[in-house]
Parts: C-alpha cells; sequence; structure tokens
C-alpha cells in the first residue's frame, strides 16, 4: 500500500533518505559537492512530504519559500531501487498541491546536469529550463527549472 504525508524536517524517515541523497550527490558531483551542502540544510524546513510503500519511507522531497509568490524545491530523492515507478512523480505533485493550497504560484528548483533521471522527472511533469538563479549563478553543472502553478 502506498501512502504519501505531509512534515517536515523533523521526520526521521526523510533525514535517513536525506542522509542516502547527500550520498549519491557526493558521488556524481565529487569534489564540486562542497559548494552545494550550504544551500542544502533541511533545518527547519516546514513542508516536507513522504512516500512510504508498504510502510517503508520510499521517497521524499520538500520545499521552502523564496519570497512571497515562489517556492524552491529541496531535498527530492527516491530509493535507487524504487525508481521508475512514479513514486517522484507522486511527491512532487504533491507539493505543488501544497504550495498551490499555501497561494504560492511560482515553484523554482535546481538541480545537477550529472542527474539525468532528475532532469527527465522535472521535464515530464511541466518544469522548463530557466537560467540560473541566486547561487547557481555561473554554476557550470547546475540546471534551474520553473513551473508556474495556479493559487487556490
Amino acid at each position: 500500500m502506498d501512502q504519501l504525508i505531509r512534515t517536515n524536517s523533523s521526520n526521521k524517515d526523510f533525514q535517513l533518505l536525506v542522509e542516502q541523497l547527500d550520498a549519491d550527490l557526493a558521488e556524481r558531483d565529487g569534489a564540486e559537492h562542497a559548494f552545494y551542502q550550504p544551500f542544502n540544510s533541511i533545518q527547519a524546513l516546514q513542508n516536507v512530504v513522504m512516500m512510504y510503500h508498504n510502510d517503508t519511507p520510499v521517497s521524499c522531497g520538500a520545499f521552502k519559500p523564496l519570497s512571497p509568490t515562489t517556492v524552491e524545491i529541496k531535498r527530492m530523492f527516491t530509493l535507487p531501487t524504487k525508481r521508475g515507478m512514479g513514486y517522484a512523480s507522486l511527491v512532487l505533485k504533491e507539493l505543488e498541491a501544497w504550495a498551490t493550497a499555501l497561494h504560492y504560484s511560482i515553484i523554482v528548483l535546481e538541480t545537477g546536469k550529472r542527474q539525468p533521471e532528475a532532469i527527465a522527472l522535472y521535464q515530464k511533469n511541466g518544469y522548463e529550463i530557466i537560467p540560473n538563479y541566486g547561487q547557481y549563478i555561473g554554476i557550470e553543472n547546475s540546471v534551474c527549472f520553473e513551473k508556474k502553478i495556479e493559487p487556490k
């Protein structure tokens, strides 16, 4: 049985999946990984979505406000053995619904060029590549995306 829950960054299952995400990114990004670490803190994230399959955490994601109209997707991860099953899209759609309910109208995110499955996920879900923003301006490995949503 699959279950989505809304929680925050104090969720222990979220913290465990983020540890696996960080290990995966460190391997993919090598020395560049240190640049990204300051921007990936999970302290005080209030909008976290967890996906469980048979009571086992399999996927997660979060967002944080950037402005009164914009949120940034953070810490998206699906266990490698559970990829390709639609879990990440379900987590992403739940994050979008939550952001919509909180009256945000724009979602942005950054991912790395060495994460082709993440790039494909975002494109499949209607995100469009935009110029790199904020701390990612001029970072060759970064790919930034945006999606406009209708606030409720």
